[in-house]
Protein backbone atom coordinates (compact mmCIF):
# COMPACT_ATOMS: atom_id res chain seq x y z
CA UNK A 1 0.00 0.00 0.00
CA UNK A 2 0.99 3.24 -0.74
CA UNK A 3 1.60 4.07 3.57
CA UNK A 4 3.93 1.85 3.63
CA UNK A 5 7.36 3.41 2.67
CA UNK A 6 8.08 0.23 0.73
CA UNK A 7 10.84 -0.61 -1.43
CA UNK A 8 11.92 -4.37 -2.23
CA UNK A 9 12.46 -5.85 1.34
CA UNK A 10 11.75 -2.83 3.31
CA UNK A 11 8.90 -1.44 4.88
CA UNK A 12 7.63 1.17 7.24
CA UNK A 13 4.42 2.08 9.54
CA UNK A 14 4.04 4.57 12.59
CA UNK A 15 0.64 4.66 14.13
CA UNK A 16 -0.28 6.61 17.27
CA UNK A 17 -2.87 4.90 20.07
CA UNK A 18 -4.69 6.63 23.07
CA UNK A 19 -4.55 6.92 26.82
CA UNK A 20 -7.97 5.45 27.80
CA UNK A 21 -9.11 6.15 31.93
CA UNK A 22 -11.56 3.65 33.47
CA UNK A 23 -14.89 4.83 34.65
CA UNK A 24 -15.23 1.33 36.02
CA UNK A 25 -11.95 0.05 37.53
CA UNK A 26 -9.94 -3.22 36.69
CA UNK A 27 -8.09 -4.57 39.27
CA UNK A 28 -7.31 -8.37 39.68
CA UNK A 29 -6.41 -11.06 36.94
CA UNK A 30 -7.75 -14.46 37.28
CA UNK A 31 -5.09 -15.54 34.55
CA UNK A 32 -1.40 -13.56 34.78
CA UNK A 33 -0.48 -14.85 31.24
CA UNK A 34 -3.11 -14.36 29.37
CA UNK A 35 -4.19 -11.31 31.83
CA UNK A 36 -7.43 -11.98 31.81
CA UNK A 37 -9.53 -10.06 34.43
CA UNK A 38 -11.84 -10.88 37.10
CA UNK A 39 -14.57 -8.21 36.28
CA UNK A 40 -15.67 -6.20 33.63
CA UNK A 41 -14.49 -2.50 32.86
CA UNK A 42 -15.92 0.21 31.59
CA UNK A 43 -13.06 3.41 30.07
CA UNK A 44 -13.58 6.70 28.16
CA UNK A 45 -10.28 7.15 25.64
CA UNK A 46 -8.92 10.38 25.66
CA UNK A 47 -8.30 12.76 22.98
CA UNK A 48 -4.65 12.09 21.26
CA UNK A 49 -4.43 15.58 20.19
CA UNK A 50 -3.37 15.73 24.14
CA UNK A 51 -2.24 11.97 24.97
CA UNK A 52 -0.53 9.84 22.80
CA UNK A 53 1.79 7.36 22.56
CA UNK A 54 3.21 7.22 18.69
CA UNK A 55 5.31 4.27 17.19
CA UNK A 56 7.02 3.37 13.93
CA UNK A 57 7.76 -0.23 12.97
CA UNK A 58 10.12 -1.01 10.54
CA UNK A 59 11.12 -4.67 8.60
CA UNK A 60 14.24 -5.04 6.22
CA UNK A 61 15.88 -7.82 4.83
CA UNK A 62 18.77 -6.16 5.83
CA UNK A 63 18.15 -6.09 9.82
CA UNK A 64 19.96 -8.61 11.50
CA UNK A 65 18.33 -8.23 15.33
CA UNK A 66 15.09 -7.13 16.20
CA UNK A 67 15.40 -4.30 18.32
CA UNK A 68 13.36 -1.59 20.51
CA UNK A 69 13.93 2.44 21.37
CA UNK A 70 11.81 3.92 24.09
CA UNK A 71 11.75 7.76 24.08
CA UNK A 72 15.35 7.84 22.04
CA UNK A 73 16.68 5.35 24.62
CA UNK A 74 17.46 1.26 22.99
CA UNK A 75 15.41 -1.02 25.38
CA UNK A 76 14.95 -4.67 26.08
CA UNK A 77 13.48 -6.53 22.74
CA UNK A 78 13.11 -9.25 25.23
CA UNK A 79 10.08 -8.40 27.40
CA UNK A 80 7.41 -11.19 27.89
CA UNK A 81 4.39 -9.07 26.69
CA UNK A 82 5.79 -7.83 23.61
CA UNK A 83 6.83 -10.94 22.89
CA UNK A 84 3.43 -12.16 22.98
CA UNK A 85 1.99 -9.23 21.06
CA UNK A 86 4.72 -9.76 18.15
CA UNK A 87 3.81 -13.64 18.43
CA UNK A 88 0.40 -13.24 18.31
CA UNK A 89 0.85 -10.40 14.86
CA UNK A 90 2.34 -13.04 13.70
CA UNK A 91 0.29 -15.74 13.94
CA UNK A 92 -2.75 -14.34 12.63
CA UNK A 93 -0.81 -12.84 9.76
CA UNK A 94 0.26 -16.63 8.57
CA UNK A 95 -3.36 -17.79 9.49
CA UNK A 96 -5.11 -14.74 7.41
CA UNK A 97 -2.22 -15.96 4.41
CA UNK A 98 -2.79 -19.42 4.50
CA UNK A 99 -0.28 -20.44 1.91
CA UNK A 100 -2.54 -18.13 -0.59
CA UNK A 101 -0.92 -15.90 -2.78
CA UNK A 102 -3.49 -12.76 -2.71
CA UNK A 103 -0.85 -10.40 -2.39
CA UNK A 104 2.27 -11.13 -4.38
CA UNK A 105 5.24 -9.92 -2.20
CA UNK A 106 3.57 -10.48 1.85
CA UNK A 107 5.97 -8.92 4.38
CA UNK A 108 8.11 -11.47 4.72
CA UNK A 109 7.21 -12.82 8.30
CA UNK A 110 11.07 -13.94 9.14
CA UNK A 111 12.26 -10.47 8.62
CA UNK A 112 14.06 -8.67 11.96
CA UNK A 113 12.39 -5.83 12.70
CA UNK A 114 12.94 -2.34 14.26
CA UNK A 115 10.59 -0.32 16.60
CA UNK A 116 10.68 2.88 18.03
CA UNK A 117 7.96 4.35 20.41
CA UNK A 118 7.37 7.71 22.31
CA UNK A 119 4.88 8.85 24.57
CA UNK A 120 4.34 13.00 24.33
CA UNK A 121 3.46 12.80 28.34
CA UNK A 122 5.46 11.20 31.40
CA UNK A 123 5.57 7.41 31.73
CA UNK A 124 4.85 5.10 34.62
CA UNK A 125 3.02 8.15 36.38
CA UNK A 126 -0.32 6.80 36.57
CA UNK A 127 -1.01 7.94 33.13
CA UNK A 128 -1.76 4.43 31.22
CA UNK A 129 1.00 4.81 29.28
CA UNK A 130 1.08 1.01 28.72
CA UNK A 131 -2.24 0.72 27.28
CA UNK A 132 -1.13 3.50 24.94
CA UNK A 133 2.26 1.56 24.44
CA UNK A 134 0.44 -2.22 23.68
CA UNK A 135 -1.99 -0.66 22.14
CA UNK A 136 0.03 1.41 19.61
CA UNK A 137 2.34 -1.39 18.80
CA UNK A 138 -0.30 -3.87 18.02
CA UNK A 139 -1.80 -1.43 15.92
CA UNK A 140 1.67 -1.07 14.16
CA UNK A 141 2.37 -4.42 13.94
CA UNK A 142 -0.87 -4.93 12.49
CA UNK A 143 -0.74 -2.67 9.56
CA UNK A 144 3.12 -3.91 9.30
CA UNK A 145 1.53 -7.78 8.72
CA UNK A 146 -1.15 -6.74 6.78
CA UNK A 147 -4.19 -8.31 9.89
CA UNK A 148 -7.52 -7.03 10.57
CA UNK A 149 -10.02 -7.74 12.76
CA UNK A 150 -9.79 -8.97 16.18
CA UNK A 151 -6.84 -6.73 17.87
CA UNK A 152 -7.98 -5.67 21.29
CA UNK A 153 -7.55 -9.62 22.62
CA UNK A 154 -4.04 -9.28 21.34
CA UNK A 155 -3.56 -5.42 22.91
CA UNK A 156 -4.64 -7.32 26.06
CA UNK A 157 -1.73 -9.68 26.33
CA UNK A 158 0.74 -6.87 26.17
CA UNK A 159 -1.57 -4.53 29.35
CA UNK A 160 -5.19 -5.71 30.16
CA UNK A 161 -6.13 -1.84 30.12
CA UNK A 162 -4.40 -1.83 26.40
CA UNK A 163 -7.65 -3.21 25.01
CA UNK A 164 -9.79 -0.55 25.37
CA UNK A 165 -7.60 1.95 23.78
CA UNK A 166 -8.27 -0.33 20.88
CA UNK A 167 -11.47 1.49 20.26
CA UNK A 168 -12.59 5.53 20.81
CA UNK A 169 -15.08 6.85 23.10
CA UNK A 170 -16.29 4.53 25.83
CA UNK A 171 -15.58 1.08 25.89
CA UNK A 172 -15.74 -2.15 27.68
CA UNK A 173 -13.53 -4.71 28.12
CA UNK A 174 -15.54 -8.06 28.80
CA UNK A 175 -13.98 -10.08 31.25
CA UNK A 176 -14.80 -13.25 28.98
CA UNK A 177 -15.63 -16.60 30.56
CA UNK A 178 -13.56 -19.06 28.34
CA UNK A 179 -10.05 -19.94 30.14
CA UNK A 180 -8.34 -19.03 26.76
CA UNK A 181 -9.30 -15.56 27.10
CA UNK A 182 -10.71 -15.66 23.44
CA UNK A 183 -13.81 -13.63 24.70
CA UNK A 184 -12.07 -11.30 26.86
CA UNK A 185 -12.51 -8.97 24.06
CA UNK A 186 -12.95 -4.90 24.33
CA UNK A 187 -16.60 -3.05 22.68
CA UNK A 188 -17.29 -0.05 22.10
CA UNK A 189 -20.25 1.01 23.88
CA UNK A 190 -20.37 4.25 22.04
CA UNK A 191 -18.33 6.77 19.88
CA UNK A 192 -16.43 9.66 21.49
CA UNK A 193 -19.07 12.06 19.23
CA UNK A 194 -21.72 10.66 21.60
CA UNK A 195 -21.27 13.11 24.50
CA UNK A 196 -19.70 15.90 22.67
CA UNK A 197 -20.01 18.11 26.15
CA UNK A 198 -17.86 16.15 28.17
CA UNK A 199 -14.84 17.26 29.09
CA UNK A 200 -11.70 15.44 31.04
CA UNK A 201 -9.27 17.69 33.53
CA UNK A 202 -6.08 15.91 34.72
CA UNK A 203 -4.66 16.99 37.18
CA UNK A 204 -0.71 16.16 37.69
CA UNK A 205 -0.09 16.32 41.09
CA UNK A 206 3.39 14.25 40.94
CA UNK A 207 5.09 12.32 37.61
CA UNK A 208 7.05 9.62 39.96
CA UNK A 209 7.31 6.57 39.43
CA UNK A 210 4.48 4.63 41.43
CA UNK A 211 5.13 2.96 45.09
CA UNK A 212 3.64 -0.53 43.60
CA UNK A 213 3.28 -1.10 40.20
CA UNK A 214 0.26 -2.08 39.10
CA UNK A 215 0.73 -5.85 38.33
CA UNK A 216 2.54 -6.16 41.61
CA UNK A 217 -0.36 -4.69 43.28
CA UNK A 218 -3.51 -6.17 41.76
CA UNK A 219 -1.96 -9.86 42.38
CA UNK A 220 -1.70 -9.28 45.99
CA UNK A 221 -5.28 -7.94 46.06
CA UNK A 222 -6.73 -10.72 44.42
CA UNK A 223 -4.75 -12.87 46.78
CA UNK A 224 -5.25 -11.07 49.99
CA UNK A 225 -8.56 -8.78 49.75
CA UNK A 226 -12.08 -10.21 50.45
CA UNK A 227 -13.54 -6.71 49.65
CA UNK A 228 -12.29 -7.18 46.19
CA UNK A 229 -13.84 -10.59 45.81
CA UNK A 230 -17.21 -9.12 46.64
CA UNK A 231 -16.56 -6.05 44.13
CA UNK A 232 -15.79 -8.26 41.16
CA UNK A 233 -18.70 -10.78 42.00
CA UNK A 234 -21.69 -8.50 43.04
CA UNK A 235 -21.13 -4.99 42.82
CA UNK A 236 -19.20 -4.21 39.36
CA UNK A 237 -21.63 -6.53 36.99
CA UNK A 238 -24.62 -4.04 38.86
CA UNK A 239 -22.55 -0.96 38.06
CA UNK A 240 -21.46 -1.69 34.54
CA UNK A 241 -25.01 -1.84 33.38
CA UNK A 242 -25.54 1.21 35.44
CA UNK A 243 -22.98 3.08 33.80
CA UNK A 244 -23.63 2.06 30.28
CA UNK A 245 -27.56 3.58 30.67
CA UNK A 246 -25.58 6.60 31.99
CA UNK A 247 -23.53 7.29 29.26
CA UNK A 248 -26.39 6.27 26.99
CA UNK A 249 -28.71 8.59 28.56
CA UNK A 250 -25.83 11.51 28.96
CA UNK A 251 -26.51 11.73 32.11
CA UNK A 252 -23.76 13.32 34.10
CA UNK A 253 -24.73 13.22 37.09
CA UNK A 254 -25.19 9.52 36.97
CA UNK A 255 -22.14 9.09 35.50
CA UNK A 256 -20.47 11.71 37.89
CA UNK A 257 -21.82 9.95 41.43
CA UNK A 258 -20.95 6.20 39.83
CA UNK A 259 -17.74 7.23 38.93
CA UNK A 260 -16.66 8.71 41.87
CA UNK A 261 -17.92 5.73 43.76
CA UNK A 262 -16.37 3.07 41.47
CA UNK A 263 -12.85 5.32 42.21
CA UNK A 264 -13.27 4.91 45.85
CA UNK A 265 -14.14 1.13 46.13
CA UNK A 266 -11.64 0.42 43.85
CA UNK A 267 -8.92 2.47 46.43
CA UNK A 268 -11.12 0.77 49.43
CA UNK A 269 -9.38 -2.61 48.04
CA UNK A 270 -5.94 -1.38 47.62
CA UNK A 271 -6.62 -0.04 51.56
CA UNK A 272 -7.94 -3.85 52.26
CA UNK A 273 -4.63 -5.60 50.82
CA UNK A 274 -2.31 -6.99 53.15
CA UNK A 275 -0.20 -5.12 53.23
CA UNK A 276 -2.23 -2.32 51.97
CA UNK A 277 -1.57 -0.43 49.01
CA UNK A 278 -1.83 3.41 49.34
CA UNK A 279 -1.97 4.90 45.79
CA UNK A 280 -3.65 8.33 47.07
CA UNK A 281 -1.37 10.67 48.95
CA UNK A 282 -2.69 14.23 51.09
CA UNK A 283 -3.21 15.71 47.99
CA UNK A 284 -5.47 13.35 46.39
CA UNK A 285 -7.59 13.38 49.01
CA UNK A 286 -7.88 16.93 48.77
CA UNK A 287 -8.71 17.42 45.54
CA UNK A 288 -11.42 14.74 46.45
CA UNK A 289 -12.41 17.10 49.81
CA UNK A 290 -12.57 19.84 47.10
CA UNK A 291 -14.81 18.35 44.13
CA UNK A 292 -17.51 17.40 47.41
CA UNK A 293 -17.65 20.81 48.31
CA UNK A 294 -18.09 22.37 44.77
CA UNK A 295 -20.19 19.95 43.94
CA UNK A 296 -21.91 20.70 47.39
CA UNK A 297 -21.81 24.23 46.67
CA UNK A 298 -23.51 23.92 43.52
CA UNK A 299 -26.03 21.58 44.81
CA UNK A 300 -25.72 18.63 42.29
CA UNK A 301 -22.69 16.83 41.02
CA UNK A 302 -21.16 19.50 38.37
CA UNK A 303 -17.17 18.01 38.29
CA UNK A 304 -16.37 14.03 39.34
CA UNK A 305 -12.77 12.26 40.25
CA UNK A 306 -11.43 9.18 39.70
CA UNK A 307 -7.92 7.94 40.64
CA UNK A 308 -6.14 5.30 38.68
CA UNK A 309 -3.08 3.56 40.30
CA UNK A 310 -1.33 6.62 41.30
CA UNK A 311 -1.98 10.12 42.88
CA UNK A 312 -3.08 11.84 39.67
CA UNK A 313 -6.59 13.08 39.47
CA UNK A 314 -8.74 12.74 36.53
CA UNK A 315 -11.56 14.95 36.71
CA UNK A 316 -15.17 14.72 34.23
CA UNK A 317 -16.82 17.54 33.39
CA UNK A 318 -19.37 19.42 31.45
CA UNK A 319 -17.94 22.23 29.04
CA UNK A 320 -19.77 24.57 30.49
CA UNK A 321 -18.58 23.56 34.10
CA UNK A 322 -14.60 23.78 33.09
CA UNK A 323 -13.45 27.44 33.28
CA UNK A 324 -14.84 27.87 36.46
CA UNK A 325 -13.62 24.63 38.60
CA UNK A 326 -10.07 25.51 36.34
CA UNK A 327 -10.17 28.48 38.37
CA UNK A 328 -10.87 27.09 41.55
CA UNK A 329 -7.83 24.70 41.34
CA UNK A 330 -5.70 27.48 40.15
CA UNK A 331 -7.43 29.07 44.17
CA UNK A 332 -6.72 26.08 45.86
CA UNK A 333 -3.18 25.09 44.56
CA UNK A 334 -1.85 27.91 43.18
CA UNK A 335 0.90 27.33 40.61
CA UNK A 336 4.50 27.92 42.08
CA UNK A 337 6.37 29.05 38.95
CA UNK A 338 4.83 28.03 35.42
CA UNK A 339 1.53 30.18 36.37
CA UNK A 340 2.01 30.33 31.75
CA UNK A 341 2.16 26.37 31.47
CA UNK A 342 0.12 25.48 34.30
CA UNK A 343 -3.22 24.92 31.89
CA UNK A 344 -2.40 22.85 28.91
CA UNK A 345 -4.08 21.16 26.45
CA UNK A 346 -7.93 22.35 24.91
CA UNK A 347 -8.20 26.40 25.53
CA UNK A 348 -10.05 27.12 28.95
CA UNK A 349 -11.86 31.01 29.24
CA UNK A 350 -11.11 32.70 32.22
CA UNK A 351 -13.66 33.03 34.67
CA UNK A 352 -14.31 34.94 37.89
CA UNK A 353 -15.56 33.50 41.16
CA UNK A 354 -18.68 34.60 42.79
CA UNK A 355 -17.32 35.72 46.63
CA UNK A 356 -19.84 33.19 47.93
CA UNK A 357 -18.28 30.16 45.96
CA UNK A 358 -14.45 30.98 46.88
CA UNK A 359 -15.68 30.91 50.98
CA UNK A 360 -17.63 27.71 50.49
CA UNK A 361 -15.03 25.78 48.39
CA UNK A 362 -11.72 27.49 48.40
CA UNK A 363 -9.95 26.75 51.72
CA UNK A 364 -6.77 27.45 52.76
CA UNK A 365 -4.33 27.66 49.19
CA UNK A 366 -1.56 24.93 49.12
CA UNK A 367 1.09 26.60 46.49
CA UNK A 368 2.53 24.39 44.48
CA UNK A 369 0.79 21.47 44.83
CA UNK A 370 -0.58 20.40 41.34
CA UNK A 371 2.22 20.83 38.91
CA UNK A 372 -0.37 21.44 36.12
CA UNK A 373 -3.42 20.90 34.49
CA UNK A 374 -4.12 19.00 31.04
CA UNK A 375 -7.76 20.02 29.40
CA UNK A 376 -8.63 17.13 26.96
CA UNK A 377 -11.99 15.50 26.04
CA UNK A 378 -12.93 11.55 24.42
CA UNK A 379 -10.98 10.86 21.14
CA UNK A 380 -11.05 8.01 18.78
CA UNK A 381 -9.01 5.04 18.79
CA UNK A 382 -5.65 4.04 17.15
CA UNK A 383 -4.97 6.42 13.82
CA UNK A 384 -2.49 5.32 11.02
CA UNK A 385 -0.09 8.57 10.49
CA UNK A 386 0.41 8.84 6.36
CA UNK A 387 3.13 11.49 6.56
CA UNK A 388 6.25 10.04 6.06
CA UNK A 389 7.96 12.90 8.00
CA UNK A 390 6.33 11.53 11.30
CA UNK A 391 7.87 8.34 11.13
CA UNK A 392 10.35 7.78 14.02
CA UNK A 393 12.50 5.78 12.17
CA UNK A 394 14.79 6.67 8.80
CA UNK A 395 14.84 4.72 6.12
CA UNK A 396 18.28 2.66 7.70
CA UNK A 397 16.02 1.87 10.18
CA UNK A 398 17.24 3.73 13.13
CA UNK A 399 15.88 6.09 15.17
CA UNK A 400 15.10 10.02 13.66
CA UNK A 401 16.99 12.75 15.51
CA UNK A 402 13.22 13.90 16.22
CA UNK A 403 12.09 17.14 18.03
Amino acid sequence: SGTMAEERGFSMVTCTAPVNIAVIKYWGKRDNDLILPINSSLSVTLHQDQLKTTTTAAASRDFTEDRLWLNGEEADMGHPRLQACLREVRRLARKRRGGSAEDASPLNLSYKIHIATQNNFPTAAGLASSAAGYACLVAVLARLYGVEGELSEVARQGSGSACRSMLGGFVQWQRGERPDGRDSLAHQVAPETHWPELRVLILVVSGEKKPVGSTAGMQTSVDTSPLLKHRAEVVVPERLALMMRHIRERDFEGFGQLTMKDSNQFHATCLDTFPPIFYLNDLSRQIIALVHRFNAHHGRTKVAYTFDAGPNAVIFTLADTVAEFVEVVKRSFPPATNGDQFVRGLPIDSASLPEELVTAVVTEPVPGAVQYILHTKPGPGPQLLDDPNQHLLGTDGLPQRCT
